[in-house]
């Protein structure tokens, strides 16, 4: 490993966004934790960097489960001596239903991993950053489009990401005593497995359904690393990063 290197924890690193973002840090030099819940696709996401694959650590992770939690950033420790940005990406979405529909196990199954697990990650890559010599950090989290405006029948993930905004804010304030920024990141249609569908036609606010633009999903993990990069002094506190053309302004 590169001494010189910052060191980040990518949750959600087997694919999509998290692949995406943690294969940015890892061309821009960083140490990168991959987290997420089975080995073989953190594997794919390190083999697919290369040469920068030297500086990847893998770490299968539950973040719903504390005990996983802690035992990455445990191992993030043990490793690397230090933590420079964490990046909460890993989250999921419910199935599509009418409100009155979903069963709680389906609620709870969300909001576990989408609030919940970013609050543990934050809380385990705090504790690391306000000890540390140099001290400090900086925490990412991811957002969405939906932090702002719904789409039909997604009362789980709308409610959760909203919620991300509150805990983005809170770490703000709370943690400017210990030379901490977090940031927000809303990201809307960029093209990954879970988004592919909004190519061949999503449900909208009216109950039409449309095609929707969508974005490289290489620019997301350039932002994460802009993000990443800056001095803690200055600090993004949200950015929005989406598909020009995608019906957000004026959505409904």
């Amino acid at each position: 490993m590169n001494e010189a290197s910052k060191v980040a924890v990518v949750t959600g690193a087997g694919s999509g966004i998290g692949r995406a973002a943690a294969q940015a840090l890892l061309k821009a030099g960083y140490c990168v934790a991959l987290a997420g819940r089975r080995a073989e696709p953190l594997e794919e996401t390190a083999a697919e960097a290369g040469a920068d694959a030297s500086r990847a650590l893998i770490v299968p992770t539950d973040v719903s489960d504390p005990d996983s939690v802690r035992a990455l950033f445990a191992s993030v420790h043990e490793t690397f001596g230090r933590l420079d940005v964490l990046f909460n990406n890993a989250g999921k979405s419910g199935p599509p239903v009418l409100f009155e529909d979903l069963t709680f196990e389906q609620w709870q199954a969300v909001v576990d991993v989408n609030l919940t697990g970013s609050f543990l990650c934050a809380q385990e890559a705090i504790k690391l950053m306000k000890n540390q010599d140099p001290r400090g950090g900086r925490i990412i989290n991811n957002g969405s489009i939906s932090a702002h405006a719904p789409r039909p029948n997604s009362a789980p993930y709308t409610s959760t990401k909203h919620a991300i905004t509150g805990l983005t804010k809170s770490i703000s304030l709370d943690c400017r005593k210990y030379g901490i920024a977090c940031s927000q990141i809303d990201i809307g249609n960029a093209l990954t497995p879970m988004t592919k569908r909004m190519t061949k036609g999503i449900k909208q606010a009216n109950g039409e359904i449309a095609i929707e633009p969508v974005m490289d999903v290489t620019h997301v993990g350039n932002a994460v690393v802009y993000m990443a990069g800056l001095p803690l002094e200055a600090n993004v506190q949200f950015m929005t990063l989406m598909a020009t053309n995608m019906p957000y302004v004026g959505r409904g």
